[in-house]
């Protein structure tokens, strides 16, 4: 039995994966703002097998918060042996070139207080030499493009801080995964419009699932996105410019 941390519980991907461990009879700790939501998703996971849930109610932009968040799973769960961050907000790439407020914003949800989880459960688990990390990334962090550099930009950030604490945690026996998706059918991606390389929830989570357990370091989500990044990012600059990406 693993206990585990999921750190954006209430997202579709964070559900499904939760719901495969909770059927191999794992203990979970689930972290997310919306109570309700939480409550709902805590309820089926206990029907599904789970060892035990527990949950933790915190809006994860509230950095000064999360030492005791951590304090709070490890007493519930009697230590961590996984911890899955899963939250983030797709941002709205227009808003955000009209507004330095909204741009900072989302790179403070979707990197900076992803960067401020990762150093203190990192900073746990080298102390007890042991532990998996895994995050969500995004295909959108290898290379801006003009649709959406601000998201990518956050997530080139975790995508750069994890590859270096990956190194770092090596020697202590400490694994970090990181997770690129491509195109995910969920809720945050209703109005778009949907094609042959768009994926489900359940199918990532399964594959999140399988990396964490054959201790992976990097893995795209569908595995077809590492050769499509390859390809994106050797386009030479001037032709790149050119590109509607």
């Amino acid at each position: 039995m693993n206990k585990i941390l999921l750190i954006g519980a209430t997202s579709a991907i964070a559900e499904h994966c939760a719901r495969l461990w909770a059927a191999r009879g794992d203990a979970l700790f689930l972290v997310a703002r919306n109570e309700e939501r939480l409550a709902t998703i805590a309820a089926d996971l206990r029907v599904r097998g789970a060892a035990a849930v527990a949950t933790y109610t915190l809006d994860l932009n509230a950095i000064e918060g999360h030492a005791a968040m951590l304090d709070a799973a490890e007493a519930a769960l009697g230590g961590i042996d996984v911890v899955l961050i899963a939250h983030g907000t797709l941002s709205d790439q227009k808003a955000c070139e009209q507004s330095v407020a909204a741009t900072l914003a989302e790179i403070s949800t979707n990197a900076l207080s992803t960067i401020s989880l990762l150093t203190l459960v990192a900073n746990r688990f080298e102390a007890k030499r042991a532990g998996a990390i895994a995050v969500i990334s995004s295909v959108a962090g290898d290379r801006g493009r003009a649709s959406n550099y601000v998201y990518g930009s956050a997530k080139g950030l975790v995508t750069a801080f994890t590859s270096g604490l990956r190194q770092r945690l090596h020697k202590a026996n400490v694994r970090v995964v990181t997770i690129k998706p491509g195109f995910v059918d969920t809720p945050m991606t209703a109005a778009f419009r949907k094609g042959p390389l768009w994926a489900r929830p359940d199918s990532v989570a399964g594959k999140i699932v399988q990396a964490i357990d054959r201790r992976r370091h990097e893995v795209y989500v569908p595995a077809f996105w590492r050769l499509i990044m390859t390809v994106i990012k050797s386009i030479p600059t001037g032709l790149f410019n050119r590109l509607n990406l």
